[in-house]
């Protein structure tokens, strides 16, 4: 018999832990779990603490992708096309969905990679990585719509 299934639970009593937004808060303000519990676990995956360089990328790349929706509906008015298709045919539902599904895609693809960032891609890049990346991405984006933006204006 395995020494586990002959180890019986001896709790009594009930989970006396309790969700609401102070454990939350305190749980971002608070974390614990910053390195490994123990020497045999190496590199641990996920963690309770992010670099803070991870949230001010994350930040950054929704503030850029808001800009971007903002300054592409911008120039669609001033008569210029949208060159991914992808997001054209969003655009065709109208603009409320293009927003919507801009912003969606963006967030739900950021959230997977900070959640990620300390995980190997192909077992050579770290994901954080590509988060700088597209955060890069992003601004150069920013930055030639806004310098196409004046001149049209």
């Amino acid at each position: 018999m395995d020494i586990s299934e002959a180890i019986v639970d001896q709790r009594v009593i009930a989970d006396r832990r309790q969700f609401s937004w102070r454990t939350v808060v305190y749980g971002f303000a608070r974390s614990r779990r910053r390195s490994p519990r123990r020497e045999v676990d190496g590199e641990v995956l996920f963690l309770d603490w992010h670099h803070p360089w991870l949230f001010f990328l994350a930040v950054g790349t929704m503030i850029f992708s808001c800009l971007d929706a903002f300054m592409t509906l911008q120039l669609l008015d001033k008569g210029m096309y949208e060159a991914n298709p992808v997001m054209a045919a969003i655009l065709s539902q109208g603009t409320t969905a293009f927003a919507v599904s801009k912003m969606l895609m963006t967030g739900v693809g950021i959230m997977m990679l900070v959640f990620m960032a300390k995980a190997r891609f192909m077992n050579r890049v770290r994901t954080g990585l590509f988060l700088t990346a597209f955060f890069t991405i992003y601004a150069c984006l920013v930055c030639y719509e806004f310098v196409h933006l004046m001149r049209v204006l």
